[in-house]
């Protein structure tokens, strides 16, 4: 009975932190614990007697299920508790304080950069981002302006809170946690998602207590060499340098990270990228294998010693561990489950795993209740709860196989079945062939990790010792790197599948819970398992069927338009290096889209800088038409054309002026000269203007040239001057750095005006009005 009213009591508060996205969560969840009293108070025994006599064995049954069931009192514990959780949620949710360092940026309608001098301390080892800077975060302590053309130079200032820091790569060559330093540049506000799909930087620093970025230039090292401090970077430092020495570059990293986890080791981007399309993202983060594997061998070790030295031994290694890897929601999860093993051991009691599992996400979401929307947490807690209670029933249905491979099978089988919701609510994708790769390559996978932790602890003792150990590593990694590379290569590899609804996702737990607690259900496993497909296949099937919109996403300075059509899609311009990777593949795959139908490359700024190739290596474009501003052929474009004929895709090159179809849209480039767009499609003209001087718009209009657009796309320096000329019902800028006197002449034209920088992305379906995205996102946020 302590066992059952203990998870009653820890599900109240998860659940409580859960509700917190809805008003009055806290609320519901006392309403459940009140109901829950009285329809589950607990008769009379003498109410059971009374009936059995009267109806034979059936009562028993009925008796053991009352029994089994948490009197009144602690289903109002339970509510109460859960509507404590998201008091204690609002409490601990970050705030910036006075004398925040995000409390001195500057306006974004100041267009002088207020050039300050961050001094602090180095919080987390730097690491390498994909535009090629070194990254880490700063504690600061005091803020100097350098300069400010708006004004006199304040005078220095102490500050508190954490900065995301950039700097150029060989500024943050060196730097350790705990170092003092001083770092130029300039201070910005993270900015939200402005697109459907894509990150939501701002959401992600200020979970960790981060209200600014800090755009570095230079940085000037405030301790000297003699004064470096001992930590554990350093420990993690000459563990990964002495497995990099004999594994070189990316085995050596991949095998530390499979050791310490990703966070802790600065893994090659395109290495990272490679395991998580394939599937197999967990191995590269420290968790509860890890820490099993940590614990068997050190239980191993110690098999004759006694049950006080085994369990101080174990608990020694937690930690050193737990130190290496970093305060990981995943890693602390483990560790808790690790201790709660080893002292079962050290009582000669059994542990109850889901038991232990409940209390480790408790004390943790007690610790910090904002990991109840980390990822990472979710998807650990959702992999460990689908090995406690689904691999035991698949083993049983595989029993026909040797126990060696039904485990193989059902281990992978039993997280994947737990963690692929949550991964199509978040992400929109599968991957095709996880499941599979799961189970091949598992022998590698423990090969590496067990070899690593064991060169691990002796490069901690011998650094040569432990390069040589790591050396015989080499070709199980490499082995591992071209398996995975194999499978990415495949067709179908990544499978869109769009991001399913709030809805979606409860239904399909609620079927997944079902077969694990209720007997019917138990039964009709592959019953449960059809529903929750069709869950998934026939609402991404009717909107691929059905839906027609256009998105003109935010993208820059440049027009990005994407149009679904009734399963079929048409990307319009790429935007500049990185758009594609960040902004039209995360939108695409929000949205299940699979491939590309046709491509339009406008080349609005006449160069090189596009992502197209960036787009090929995430979909297929199946016809690629090309309006090349002059004949010759660039390397970029020859590499364009190779990356779509190698994907068995038409390349066409356009001359200006000639007209495209491509299903019911009809595009036309007006010249070579004017990056000046126009399009037909469900009866209305698009007109989409670059950096182009309105005079030079409006000879082109007196010529016929150009028909009055219903929506307009333009620079911002030409957007006042082709709002009056052309009157569209629709206009869209980047952004319009304009007084309110414009502004005001623009509303007399009653042309709705839109700015990508503020609304983000611009979605029209023709049976409702143009919506922005964040206005659409901070309205559901207002209702749920």
């Amino acid at each position: 009975m302590i066992q059952i009213s203990g998870v009653f009591i820890c599900l109240g508060f998860i659940l409580g932190l859960l509700l917190t996205t809805i008003p009055g969560g806290g609320f519901w969840i006392l309403g459940l614990g009140i109901i829950g009293a009285v329809v589950f108070r607990k008769p009379r025994i003498r109410q059971f007697t009374h009936k059995s006599e009267n109806y034979g064995s059936k009562p028993q049954g009925s008796a053991n299920f009352w029994e089994n069931t948490p009197n009144s009192r602690i289903w109002l514990v339970a509510g109460l508790v859960g509507l404590l959780a998201t008091v204690y949620f609002q409490w601990r949710s970050p705030q910036p304080d006075e004398q925040d360092i995000s409390t001195f940026i500057a306006s974004e309608n100041n267009s002088n950069q207020q050039l300050v001098m961050v001094r602090g301390e180095v919080v987390s080892n730097p690491r390498l981002t994909r535009s090629g800077r070194g990254q880490f975060l700063l504690a600061a302590s005091q803020v100097d302006e350098v300069k400010n053309e708006t004004g006199p130079v304040d005078v220095p200032k102490g500050v508190t809170g954490k900065l995301y820091v950039t700097v150029p790569m060989l500024q943050a060559t060196g730097l350790y946690p705990g170092q003092q330093v001083a770092v130029t540049g300039v201070l910005y506000q993270p900015r939200t998602a402005s697109n459907p799909g894509a990150f939501d930087f701002q959401k992600f620093l200020k979970q960790q207590g981060i209200f600014a970025g800090l755009t570095g230039r230079q940085i000037n090292f405030l301790d000297q060499y003699e004064e470096r401090q001992w930590g554990w970077w350093q420990v993690r430092q000459r563990i990964v340098r002495s497995q990099v020495r004999w594994l070189g570059v990316p085995a050596g990293p991949l095998v530390s990270a499979m050791v310490l986890g990703s966070r802790a080791v600065d893994l090659p981007h395109d290495i990272r990228d490679l395991f998580v399309k394939a599937g197999l993202a967990h191995t590269l983060a420290a968790s509860g294998f890890h820490v099993s594997l940590v614990l068997g061998l050190i239980l191993q070790l110690t098999r004759n010693a006694s049950k006080k030295i085994q369990f101080t031994s174990g608990c020694l290694a937690l930690i050193i561990f737990l130190s290496l890897t970093g305060l990981q929601p995943s890693v602390l999860r483990a560790v808790i489950m690790g201790f709660a093993a080893l002292v079962g051991l050290l009582l000669k009691r059994r542990v109850r795993q889901f038991g232990s599992l409940l209390l480790a996400a408790t004390i943790l979401l007690l610790i910090n209740p904002l990991w109840i929307w980390d990822l990472g947490f979710q998807l650990s807690f959702l992999a460990t709860l689908g090995l406690i209670v689904t691999v035991p029933a698949v083993v049983k249905r595989l029993d026909w196989l040797p126990l060696a491979i039904a485990s193989l099978i059902a281990v992978p089988l039993a997280a994947t079945i737990w963690t692929l919701p949550l991964q199509l609510f978040v992400f929109g994708v599968m991957p095709g062939y996880g499941l599979l790769l799961n189970i091949i390559s598992t022998p590698l996978i423990a090969t590496i990790s067990i070899g690593g932790i064991i060169s691990a602890i002796a490069a901690l003792i011998w650094p040569e010792g432990g390069s040589a150990l790591a050396g015989v590593l080499y070709y199980p990694a490499d082995w591992l790197i071209k398996l995975v590379e194999l499978f990415s290569n495949l067709p179908g590899n990544s499978l869109s599948l769009g991001s399913i609804s709030t809805w979606q996702l409860l239904a399909i737990y609620a079927l997944v819970i079902s077969v694990w607690l209720i007997g019917w259900w138990q039964k009709r496993w592959w019953f449960a398992g059809l529903i929750a497909i069709s869950l998934v296949v026939i609402p991404f099937w009717y909107s691929a069927n059905t839906l027609f919109r256009i998105t003109v996403l935010a993208a820059g300075t440049e027009p990005v338009v994407v149009i679904q059509d009734r399963g079929k899609v048409t990307l319009i311009n790429s935007g500049d290096q990185g758009t594609g990777r960040f902004t039209i593949l995360p939108f695409l795959h929000e949205q299940g889209v699979n491939q590309i139908d046709w491509a339009i490359a406008s080349n609005f700024k006449y160069q090189d800088s596009n992502s197209w190739l960036e787009v090929l290596q995430g979909l297929p474009i199946k016809n690629f038409y090309e309006y090349s501003p002059n004949l010759k052929t660039t390397t970029a474009i020859q590499a364009i054309q190779q990356a779509v004929q190698k994907q068995q895709g038409v390349y066409q090159p356009l001359a200006a002026g000639q007209t495209v179809n491509i299903g019911s849209v009809v595009a036309q480039l007006i010249n070579e000269q004017l990056p000046i767009l126009q399009f037909q499609i469900q009866g209305q003209n698009w007109l989409l203007v670059g950096n182009v001087k309105p005079q030079e718009v409006e000879q082109l209009v007196k010529s016929g040239t150009l028909v009055r657009p219903q929506v307009l796309w333009c620079s911002p320096q030409s957007l006042r001057a082709l709002v009056q000329m052309f009157q569209p019902e629709v206009a869209i800028a980047y952004h319009a750095n304009l007084d309110a006197r414009t502004l005001s002449e623009l509303s007399q034209n009653q042309t709705q005006l839109f700015l990508t920088r503020e609304d983000g992305a611009i979605q029209w379906t023709p049976n409702g009005q143009f919506e922005a995205f964040v206005q659409a996102t901070e309205s559901k946020s207002a209702v749920f």
